[in-house]
């Protein structure tokens, strides 16, 4: 409580929530942009975040994923696209309302359930994480490294399916995460006597790349998506008879989100498409849904919106980035030399303590900025989407030349958003290679120091209590996954 008061002295809080306000516009702006996903949207700011205090960059950040959520919503229901993979549920009866012209009313429910939801989401954060952050003192170097396997360990569950292309990706991260200096001995690695890599690849620039540059050579070879009209679409908020139809599906979105927001490799689209349908299984009037019901459009759009706070909680407490978005905010973490992790609340507890104060003003925030951007967001869906792309481009290249004034920087981008275009094409997962590079440097160091403790002795990860759990915790995740997916391949075939 005294680094919650302290981070709220003197001006701080002030510039906390206007970071916070300033985050959910760009989000909901860019969420509302068919193709740009909060990660994509936390990408593009991420290199403009290096000069500011951790605590409002960090709150900056995670205040762009609550309003993306929002903002994904808006062309979902206006014209069927939907602006974030999360909000593909939406579709199904957000369009429906909007062709039976009731489509500022869906917007509404959108705008008060993303508001429950948000507000959910961050009483779970608080509790969950604070119970977590208690078993701090217990980490050793060694218990470290085995919490960086079990990070590794969930790499079968981010794979969709494909565990083998999984572990690619994943190896290619760890590859790139041993790029520049031996963290123990300083000998110089994988440099190909280029100055520029002594320092490694900063993890902002892959995923700068990966997600962003990506995203614009996919949406090149897309059609554009269609127009909205803003005549119908005056938004509506639900009155009190609404509000009381919509408890049950908020309330089973909520409790969705918070199961899927904290199961890494779950994330907003899964707990979306699985609140929409328990949401019909216990609705009383299911014979709606899919022909304009508003539970279909709250049950979807608060557990999305609950995902955007737990999904924090294995980052906060574990430091393991369960998802895209987490792992583009653990990037900001790390640019200023914060580790997310059990330690980080004895390290930095004024950080973790202004992002909760963030998080809070973000939700406020994306209900007083959600009932007058309309306009400007239909606005921005209607324009040419070639100038859309050739500005995003031009904001990531200014964005990462900012970073260290380099032209390596933008090229090595350039080639990580070919690299990510490649892999889309093959359909490699991206999340498990963003996972190996941001563990990379965690496993290693923790695996070397370890060892230098214990004279090189390698029983010491089975001696050290909290050690040998997490590693016995990896060895069953990574045996369950593997028998998963070999018993749904052979019930398919």
């Amino acid at each position: 409580m005294d680094a919650l008061l302290q981070s709220l002295s003197g001006f701080a809080w002030l510039w906390v929530i206007a970071a916070a306000f300033g985050g959910v516009l760009w989000g909901i702006l860019g969420g509302a942009l068919p193709g740009i996903s909060p990660s994509i949207a936390m990408a593009l700011l991420l290199p403009f975040t290096v000069g500011l205090p951790p605590t409002i960059a960090i709150v900056l950040l995670a205040s762009v994923y609550v309003g993306a959520e929002y903002g994904g919503s808006i062309p979902a229901i206006l014209i069927r696209t939907p602006g974030t993979n999360s909000a593909s549920a939406t579709v199904i009866d957000g369009f429906e309302m909007a062709r039976q012209g009731k489509a500022g009313e869906a917007l509404g429910i959108s705008l008060m359930s993303g508001l429950v939801g948000g507000l959910f989401g961050l009483v779970v954060l608080v509790l969950a994480t604070e119970s977590l952050a208690k078993v701090a003192l217990a980490f050793t170097p060694a218990a470290y490294f085995s919490l960086g396997v079990l990070g590794l360990s969930v790499i079968a569950s981010l794979s969709g399916g494909a565990l083998l292309k999984g572990l690619i990706a994943a190896c290619v991260g760890l590859m790139i995460a041993f790029i520049g200096s031996d963290p123990v001995s300083g000998v110089s690695r994988f440099t190909f006597g280029s100055a520029d890599l002594l320092d490694g690849v900063k993890p902002i620039i892959i995923m700068v790349g990966l997600f962003a540059v990506t995203e614009m050579l996919v949406q090149i070879g897309e059609p554009a998506w269609a127009k909205a009209d803003k005549i119908s679409s005056r938004l509506k908020l639900p009155d009190w008879a609404m509000t009381k139809r919509l408890f049950r599906p908020q309330a089973i979105g909520a409790a969705v989100g918070t199961f899927e927001g904290v199961t890494p490799g779950a994330g907003g689209t899964v707990a979306a498409f699985m609140a929409y349908s328990e949401s019909k299984r216990w609705s009383k009037h299911p014979e709606e849904y899919g022909h304009g019901s508003p539970e279909g459009v709250a049950a979807p759009e608060a557990a999305n919106n609950v995902v955007t706070a737990t999904a924090l909680v294995p980052l906060l407490s574990l430091g393991i980035p369960g998802s895209n978005s987490a792992a583009i905010l653990m990037g900001g973490f790390l640019i200023h030399g914060l580790q997310p992790g059990p330690m980080l609340f004895t390290k930095a507890p004024d950080v973790v303590y202004g992002l909760y104060v963030g998080l809070l003003a973000a939700n406020i925030a994306m209900l007083l900025i959600g009932l007058v951007i309309l306009n400007p967001c239909i606005w921005l869906v209607n324009r040419p989407k070639p100038y859309l792309i050739a500005g995003i481009l031009a904001l990531v290249m200014t964005g990462v030349y900012a970073l260290h004034q380099s032209v390596f920087d933008i090229a090595v981008t350039l080639a990580v958003g070919v690299l990510g275009y490649g892999m889309r094409l093959l359909r490699i997962p991206v999340l498990p290679m963003v996972l190996g590079l941001v563990l990379g440097y965690m496993v290693e160091s923790n695996y070397r120091r370890s060892l230098l403790i214990s004279g090189g002795d390698h029983s010491i990860f089975m001696t050290d209590m909290v050690s040998a759990g997490l590693l016995g915790l990896s060895l069953v995740l990574a045996l369950y996954t593997g028998i998963k997916e070999f018993t749904d391949r052979k019930s398919k075939k």
